[in-house]
């Protein structure tokens, strides 16, 4: 396994907010802020059941939450006591969970993909599972990618970590990480704000 805090914080965070549905939780153990942006999840099948605060959608389920989106085959949502949010996300066999987040003001793009995703508000995690890829493009270029089995990142500390095993997307079972030096994301991030203004 492989635990260390992350050299470019952006390469996951704004993949924490992939499956934070309905708010993000904040440090301290506060309540989430209440002027999160709304979430429309297009489904087959919606089952709520009020008493456990839990949403199941399924069939070719997308969500999108401002700049977030969201494809999977299944999503399990629910809200506890304090109102923090946990979401699961799967996909059918042959499939993987699909998430995209933009960041428009730097150019970036995250994309995720695994067998399953899961976000816990109150730790303030997500971890993809299976075949687990998270990627940062510039640009439209990639610029960093983390494969593995499992790849968890911890908002409040800025760490990730990533373990390999027989269901791991990089060869041989193995954690693959390949990281582009910040210079270099910043200056096709320059570039292509110039082309912008063109």
């Amino acid at each position: 396994m492989i635990s260390k805090r992350l050299p470019l914080p952006s390469l996951l965070a704004c993949t924490l907010l992939c499956l934070n549905l309905t708010a993000l939780a904040q440090t301290g153990g506060s309540k989430p802020p209440a002027d999160e942006p709304d979430t429309l999840i297009l489904s087959d099948t919606l089952n709520y059941d009020d008493g456990k605060k839990e949403s199941t959608f399924t069939g070719n389920v997308v969500m999108t939450r401002g700049p977030m989106t969201l494809n999977s085959d299944v999503l399990v949502t629910r809200e506890d006591a304090d109102g923090f949010q946990y979401g699961t996300a799967t996909a059918d066999k042959g499939k993987l969970v699909f998430i995209r987040q933009e960041n428009p003001e730097k150019f970036e793009v995250i994309e995720a993909r695994g067998l399953r995703a899961e976000y816990d508000g109150k730790a303030e995690t997500i971890e993809m599972i299976g075949q687990a890829t998270i990627t940062k493009f510039v640009c439209g270029k990639p610029f960093d990618t983390i494969s593995g089995e499992r790849v968890k990142y911890y908002q409040a500390t800025s760490v990730y970590k990533a373990s390999g095993g027989p269901n791991s997307a990089a060869r041989g079972g193995r954690v693959r990480s390949l990281a582009t030096p910040a210079a270099k994301a910043e200056a096709a991030a320059a570039a292509c704000k110039q082309q912008s203004r063109q």
